[in-house]
Formats: structure tokens, C-alpha cells, sequence
């Protein structure tokens, strides 16, 4: 086996990604993987303090600074908690990643997106997920699951349309490594099912 598996969960405000990375990580535990389940912002000691101030409503911030301050999370939590997971040969799942950089900064915000392309490289030093979750449902739908709302969730109705879309684009032009899965009102032991059918098949491949 390879030196560990990073496996990625994406998906806008209310998707479920949350809830499915968790249960995936449980079925992942029942079958015998050794596991890692981390989040983007935080994960680290240095993260958590940028998770607070990114999420933080009143807080505001340029699109440019917000870009860089969720880089600086990225580098960190990659530094401190991803590559060494790796090292061990664990399979990671990971609360998002570069693609809601893309999906948010860039298709949300309007950042040019060879700007965010280059500083996730920076960020990352190129490492890419072997395979991205994406949970996709309807921004109405999503924002309604939604309780008390961070900065970000509390965006209008097309900033998170843009979102979605940027997060469909990304798939079209990546299929093999995003597999979509579309939520909205399905059942949730119907959409799991979907997501640990994707997630053996790479892992087979790939382990």
C-alpha cells in the first residue's frame, strides 16, 4: 500500500458533508482502515484561531485577505496534521480542502482563478486529493438545514448559487477524481450507500 490516502468532502452550506464524512468514517473504522478525520478551517492548533476570525459574522474582510487566510490554515494543517497522517499510511478524510478555495474565493468572490490555482499550489506544495466527495444540492435547499449562520453562510442566495456552480465545474473537468453526489431531500442511508460504494472502489484501486 501506498503512503496514505487523502479523501476529500466538498459541498456548499447545508449539503450534508459533515454529517456523511462522519458516518463514512465510521463504516471506514468497521472495515479496518486506519483513520484520520480532519476539517478545513482549523484541524490545527494555528487554524482553529483563523477558523474563528473567518467565521466570525461582523468580521470583514477583502476577498484577497480572506484567500491568504485560508491558505495560511491550509499550509499549517498540511504541515502539522495531513503529511504526517500520510507518512503513517492512514486514509484522511478532510472537511474540505483547495476545491472550496476554488468554489468559494474564486467562483464566489471573483478572484481570478489562475490566482487561486497558484496559491493553492503554494499552500499545498501540489498535493492533490486521490478522491473528492462532492455533496450537491439546491442553495435553497441547503441554506434551509442551516441553524445559527456563520460569515460565509450568511452570504445571499447567489453567492452560494456561484458556488455551486463553480463546485460543478470542478467535477465536469475532473471527473474521475470528484464523484457527485446529489443530495437535496434524498434519504440519508441512500445517499451514504452512494458515497461508500465511491469510496471502496478507489480505495480498492488505489490500497
Amino acid at each position: 500500500m501506498q503512503k496514505g490516502i487523502l479523501i476529500t468532502f466538498e459541498g456548499i452550506e447545508g449539503s450534508g458533508k459533515s454529517t456523511h464524512m462522519r458516518l463514512a468514517g465510521e463504516f471506514l473504522l468497521q472495515k479496518g482502515y486506519r483513520l484520520l478525520c480532519t476539517h478545513e478551517p482549523g484541524g490545527s492548533l494555528l487554524g482553529e484561531g483563523i477558523r474563528r476570525l473567518l467565521l466570525q459574522r461582523g468580521v470583514t474582510l477583502s476577498p484577497l485577505a480572506e484567500l491568504f487566510l485560508f491558505c495560511a490554515d491550509r499550509a499549517q494543517h498540511l504541515n502539522e496534521v495531513i503529511l504526517p497522517a500520510l507518512e503513517e499510511e492512514k486514509v484522511i478524510l478532510c472537511d474540505r480542502f483547495t476545491d472550496s478555495t476554488t468554489a468559494y474565493q474564486g467562483y464566489g468572490r471573483g478572484i481570478d482563478l489562475e490566482v487561486i490555482e497558484e496559491a493553492n499550489m503554494w499552500a499545498t506544495g501540489g498535493l492533490r486529493p486521490h478522491l473528492t466527495i462532492l455533496l450537491d444540492c439546491d442553495p435553497e435547499v441547503g441554506l434551509s438545514r442551516v441553524g445559527e449562520r456563520d460569515r460565509l453562510e450568511d452570504e445571499d442566495l447567489d453567492f452560494h448559487r456561484r458556488v455551486r456552480e463553480g463546485y460543478l465545474e470542478i467535477a465536469r473537468g475532473e471527473p474521475e477524481r470528484v464523484r457527485v453526489v446529489v443530495t437535496n431531500w434524498r434519504d440519508k442511508e441512500e445517499v451514504q450507500g452512494e458515497i461508500r460504494g465511491h469510496l471502496l472502489q478507489v480505495l480498492r484501486r488505489i490500497g
